[in-house]
């Protein structure tokens, strides 16, 4: 997994973060990390050519039925 670095941010801003992070109930890293992947989506050709990898790594494979699961909580 890549890392990223960014220097020199005010801490004003390092301080909104941490709020925001607080508020989404998630650390500092992880509120940035989703503030990144939110502006950096996916092209469509982009998800096609993942959905695609997903489908040839699961082909084949037993699928089971989620529904009687999903049943199972919602009794709970």
């Amino acid at each position: 997994m890549a890392q990223v670095l960014v220097r020199d941010l005010d801490t004003l801003v390092v301080d909104r973060l941490k709020i925001r992070a607080r508020q989404h109930n998630r650390s500092l890293q992880g509120e940035v990390k989703a503030i990144l992947e939110a502006a950096a989506p996916l092209s469509m050709s982009d998800a096609r050519s993942l959905a695609e990898g997903w489908q040839r790594r699961l082909a084949g494979r037993i699928k089971g039925d989620s529904s009687e699961l999903i049943r199972e909580d919602r009794e709970r």
